[in-house]
């Protein structure tokens, strides 16, 4: 598993796809692949009144990811040191095999590569001490990362607050 995470409090999030927006200018993408995607769940009725919700769907960087074991080529890569997962796009030959092999979808294909592509924290930022685009971006900052178990606690004690204070389930979900 990846030593880090990406915590949505989706009750913030207003599906401004900002997230999205920055993904796509940090990795130069064309119209087409999306990295990360904000799901629509609704409208639903909670207390007579109708309400919609966004969920972020990142990569989630598997423990044991199906997307490396499918690639033939080895271009689908799971780093050591930290357990995220990325695509090698100089040995990439573009068979998809991974993009079939993912049940969240999160490898992409890049039709102006013809390869794979697939969030990878915005691995670049990080080794430079930054945050992914994504998280930067984020205009109601609903979108945490960092290390799985400082966002762990953070979930946990958001969990803790609205049970105690707010009598309402909590709404967090983990990419």
């Amino acid at each position: 598993m990846s030593q880090y995470y990406l915590l949505q409090n989706a009750k913030r999030c207003i599906g401004c796809l900002a997230c999205e927006v920055a993904c796509k200018s940090n990795k130069n993408l064309p119209v087409g692949p999306a990295l990360c995607k904000n799901i629509m769940v609704g409208p639903r009725t909670i207390r007579d009144i109708p309400e919609v919700r966004f969920v972020f769907m990142p990569c989630f960087h598997c423990e044991m990811p199906w997307c490396v074991t499918a690639c033939p080529t080895g271009a689908m890569q799971k780093r050591p040191k930290d357990g995220i997962v990325f695509v090698d796009q100089s040995i990439c030959i573009g068979c998809k095999a991974c993009i079939a092999a993912c049940p969240w979808g999160a490898p992409q294909w890049d039709p102006e590569l013809g390869r794979t592509t697939k969030c990878d924290y915005c691995r670049d930022r990080l080794d430079r001490g930054l945050k992914p685009a994504c998280v930067t971006k984020c205009v109601t900052g609903c979108l945490h990362f960092g290390p799985a178990r400082e966002l762990t606690q953070m979930r946990r004690e958001d969990f803790a607050h609205r049970i105690a204070f707010d009598h309402e389930k909590p709404f967090l979900t983990i990419g």
